[in-house]
């Protein structure tokens, strides 16, 4: 059986191998970044645990603006509790796990604490192949992004509530 659950400090590790093992090493963030993040934002932080593993997170700082500037990537003191937006960084399950339907778990949960929260909406940014599946959850493309976070093409993707 799985659940999703509040990450703890426990839990950087795992966050950051399965990071590394689902995003490019430009676009992946570090344990130490992780580390960081963490001590700034934990009420951000949800994994999906199975059996006692950790195979999957999502994160992301608080943000008074319906966008995620690059800066935000890098200064987690740009976190502002009291902002309107949550924003995603990165929704990640290990491969060995994937297609079982656990990052829509995730994400739903993200979606309800954000709600629950008194936030006004999510932004993220995907690649082309994943539009279609933030859409599902309500999601509109806002476009391509400026963002140039490691060197890829992202798109702007926002949920208002």
């Amino acid at each position: 059986m799985c659940i999703v659950r509040q990450a703890e400090l426990k839990d950087i590790s795992s966050i950051a191998q399965i990071e590394a093992a689902c995003f490019p090493r430009e676009e992946a963030a570090s344990l130490e970044t992780f580390e960081k993040r963490f001590s700034v934002f934990p009420d951000s932080f949800f994994v999906i645990e199975c059996e006692g593993r950790v195979v999957g997170h999502i994160n992301g700082a608080i943000y008074s603006a319906p966008e995620l500037p690059d800066a935000l990537y890098s200064n987690p003191k740009l976190h502002d509790p009291n902002g309107d937006y949550q924003t995603v960084f990165g929704l990640a399950v290990d491969p060995k796990y994937q297609r079982k339907g656990y990052a829509t778990l995730l994400m739903k949960h993200f979606i309800d604490v954000s709600r629950k929260n008194g936030r006004k909406g999510i932004v993220l940014t995907c690649k082309d192949n994943l539009i279609q599946f933030y859409e599902s959850f309500g999601f509109v493309h806002q476009g391509v992004s400026k963002s140039s976070h490691g060197g890829a093409r992202w798109n702007d993707m926002l949920l208002l509530f």
